[in-house]
């Protein structure tokens, strides 16, 4: 019940004012996200290497309307890739990357702009053996996802997509990203969604989440799992099992935060385990997105807020 308006909230500009001026906040956003700085980054990827967990990490920002701003954010990738390198945590590392955040809604040539500002980020990673995946935002965006990410793997196959099990269309999206050499990163969603795009029955988005990574599993690309669900992790096991695959030809993906015991154990037992680690000051939509999640997010933040005030 709670999903739609912490949904709505995460874009309201006002709410966000009233969230950001609880001096507890920050404090328990830091759960969530590793820190506002790159130093915070690179300590977060260090202490999950520790533990044979891998990284892609999400520089904060989304919705730019200034160009000055998306450049700000190219800048901030490329040094998070310059200090992963020198820490020697670049190698096997990736980014995710909000396109727009980089100039997708910038009038005029948004698309074009956002090509190029993400191209200068796949340079960056490849040039110290990271990767790139592309986060996908809510529905209205994804064609224009996807064409970019046509564009840059181009020159950069190696650039990941993310689909969303939610949306009536990712079961084709999944066949036609199924081919040889493609990362593909599943998740359920976290957008408020119209039924005419979207399923808004949880059942309906398990559903639709176990045929697209069957379809994945059974291709010949690289299946990234992103899931906190017990029973979708047993499922895409049992359906790489089944489609003869091995650790290291898919991974599972959890968020910085949550469920890290689970995300150790499964990298204990030889899966690849990659974290979601969010970073920057431009924390707010992805915090409201999280406690819109799972109520147990909500639960913490509030017993944060009594605990602290």
């Amino acid at each position: 019940m709670l999903r739609a308006p912490l949904l709505a909230a995460a874009r309201s500009q006002r709410m966000r004012a009233l969230v950001e001026a609880v001096p507890v906040t920050r404090s328990v956003v830091r759960r969530f996200v590793s820190g506002s700085a790159t130093a915070d980054a690179v300590r977060a990827a260090r202490e999950l290497a520790a533990d044979g967990r891998k990284i892609t990490i999400d520089h904060l920002g989304e919705d730019t309307t200034d160009a000055a701003q998306a450049t700000a954010t190219v800048q901030a990738y490329e040094e998070l890739l310059t200090a992963l390198s020198e820490q020697g945590l670049a190698k096997g590392a990736d980014v995710s990357v909000k396109l727009s955040a980089v100039g997708q809604f910038l009038p005029g040539d948004g698309e074009g702009v956002a090509l190029e500002n993400a191209r200068k980020i796949c340079a960056a990673a490849d040039a110290v053996g990271a990767t790139v995946t592309l986060d996908m935002e809510d529905h209205t965006t994804t064609d224009s996802t996807l064409g970019i990410l046509r564009e840059l793997r181009a020159e950069y196959p190696w650039v990941g997509a993310v689909l969303q099990a939610y949306l009536h269309r990712t079961e084709q999206d999944c066949r036609e990203l199924s081919g040889p050499g493609s990362r593909v990163r599943l998740c359920k969603g976290a957008y408020a969604e119209p039924e005419s795009v979207a399923f808004q029955d949880k059942s309906e988005v398990d559903k639709s989440y176990v045929r697209c990574l069957r379809v994945l599993m059974a291709g010949k690309g690289y299946p990234m799992v992103a899931s906190h669900d017990p029973r979708m992790i047993a499922i895409a096991g049992k359906l790489a099992a089944d489609a003869g695959r091995r650790s290291g030809d898919h991974e599972y993906q959890m968020l910085y935060g949550i469920r890290p015991e689970e995300q150790k154990r499964l990298a204990g037992e030889g899966e690849t385990m990659r974290v979601y680690v969010p970073c920057g000051d431009e924390w707010y939509g992805y915090f409201m997105r999280r406690l819109a999640e799972r109520p147990a997010n909500l639960a913490f933040f509030l017993r944060g807020l009594v605990t602290r005030s």
